[in-house]
């Protein structure tokens, strides 16, 4: 039995977005509480992510291959019981407030261009990273409240959750150019 494609759940697209926002504000007031621990977080981050490149273009497959990574981590952790998506996000933002309010403690980076390194790619990237969270709850969804066989539910979850993903990758590839072309320019980085 076929049944309708699956709506985009845009009250979860706004939970995650909320969601990312409050662990934000959490890891900003947990650095500003806790600064050596926020500053070696930070330098454990930058270690595992490594220096950028001179090159724009480098930046930006790198920044692509990484972010889309993270998406396909969202889409596939939705099968974890619908939560794997929630707990990425979460982490994410934590980390966000963390390096925010390491680098503006460091002094290096004023706050005006703090918020001119993160909003230009920013309001594009996070949004695609809760849409990629979408996905993978959509299929999840699917798998437990679908009719059908469990293999068809499986099938058909991941192909409209896969439609979700494929959006969530396009507007990472914009977020991208972005971040490696334009942020640098703007925040004068």
């Amino acid at each position: 039995m076929s049944r309708p494609n699956v709506e985009m759940p845009w009250r979860t697209f706004g939970y995650l977005l909320l969601l990312f926002l409050a662990a934000l504000l959490a890891g900003y007031l947990f650095a500003t509480g806790n600064p050596d621990a926020a500053t070696e977080g930070v330098r454990k981050l930058a270690g595992r992510m490594g220096p950028l490149s001179n090159s724009s273009f480098r930046n930006f497959i790198r920044i692509f291959t990484n972010n889309s990574l993270v998406a396909l981590f969202m889409f596939l952790s939705g099968l974890f019981f619908g939560l794997g998506p929630w707990v990425i996000m979460a982490f994410n933002g934590f980390m966000v407030g963390l390096v925010v309010e390491a680098v503006q403690k460091s002094g290096r980076l004023s706050t005006h261009q703090i918020i001119l390194g993160l909003l230009p790619h920013g309001v594009i990237e996070i949004p695609a990273i809760a849409l990629a969270g979408v996905s993978g709850i959509v299929w999840y969804r699917e798998l437990i409240r679908g009719e059908g066989e469990t293999g068809e539910r499986f099938k058909r979850g991941a192909k409209e959750g896969a439609k979700i993903l494929a959006v969530s990758v396009l507007l990472l590839l914009i977020a991208a150019a972005i971040e490696a072309y334009v942020t640098p320019r703007v925040a004068g980085l």
